[in-house]
C-alpha cells in the first residue's frame, strides 16, 4: 500500500498467496511495493514483521559475506525473494520503520494493509484499488495479548500431542482449513501440521 504524506492511502494491491508462510507473504509484499514505486522518490516503510526488516536491513549484509549463509552455517531461508529486494534497494532512499501489530491505537496504515492482507488470504483473490476493490473491512474485535499470524488470521497455541484432542482457541480473523472450507472471525479452531483449521480436520491430520 502506497500513501501519501497526510497518511491517506493513495494506491493498495493484497494477493492471495496460497500456503504460503508468513515470512515469505511480508517479503513478498515488500519485494511488490518497491517495484512499484518510483526509485527517485525517497520511501519510508512501515512494517510489522520484525523478520522481513531485519532480513533486508541487518542480516543481509552479512548473509551476502557468507555466501549466503547464516551465522550457523544454514541455507539463507527465502533467498531468492531477498536477493530480488536488495536489487530492487540499490540506489534508492528508503527508511524502514518497525511498527506494532495488532494494536487497539496502532498505525492505521499497518491496519488497513493488515485488513487487506487478511481479506485476500481468506477469500484467495486478488484486490487492490486498481482493480476498483473497496477498502477492506473493519477487522473483528481481539481480545487484548497474543501473537497473531497475519496471513492465516490465528493465534498461535501449542500443537496437540499424541492422541490428545486438539487444543482450540477462537480464531481472531477469518482464514482458510487445510480441507479447503473457510472459517469465520470466533469459530473455535486448532493448530495441525500445516497451520490453523477445523478442530475436527486437525485431529483427522
Amino acid at each position: 500500500m502506497v500513501a501519501d504524506a497526510s497518511e491517506t492511502p493513495v494506491r493498495w494491491e493484497a494477493g492471495a498467496l496460497g500456503r504460503a508462510t508468513n515470512n515469505v507473504a511480508e517479503l513478498t509484499a515488500l519485494e511488490r511495493l518497491l517495484a512499484a514505486t518510483d526509485p527517485a522518490v525517497p520511501l519510508e516503510v512501515r512494517m510489522d514483521s520484525q523478520y522481513a526488516m531485519k532480513a533486508v536491513t541487518t542480516w543481509l549484509p552479512g548473509w551476502k559475506r557468507n555466501g549466503w549463509r547464516t551465522a550457523a552455517g544454514k541455507p539463507v531461508a527465502n533467498q531468492e525473494l531477498v536477493v530480488r529486494i536488495d536489487d530492487l534497494l540499490q540506489n534508492r532512499s528508503v527508511e524502514f520503520r518497525y511498527v506494532p501489530a495488532h494494536q487497539a491505537d496502532g498505525d492505521r496504515l499497518n491496519d488497513f494493509a493488515d485488513r487487506a492482507a487478511s481479506q485476500a488470504a481468506t477469500v484467495q483473490e486478488n484486490a487492490g484499488s486498481e482493480l476498483g476493490s473497496p477498502e477492506p473491512p473493519p477487522a473483528p474485535d481481539r481480545p487484548a495479548g497474543g501473537a497473531a499470524k497475519r496471513r492465516s488470521g490465528a493465534a498461535k497455541a501449542p500443537r496437540p500431542r499424541g492422541g490428545s484432542p486438539a487444543r482450540t482457541i477462537k480464531a481472531k480473523f477469518p482464514g482458510r482449513c487445510l480441507c479447503g472450507r473457510p472459517y469465520a472471525a470466533g469459530e473455535p479452531i486448532a493448530k495441525n501440521d500445516k497451520g490453523w483449521g477445523h478442530p475436527e480436520c486437525a485431529q483427522a491430520a
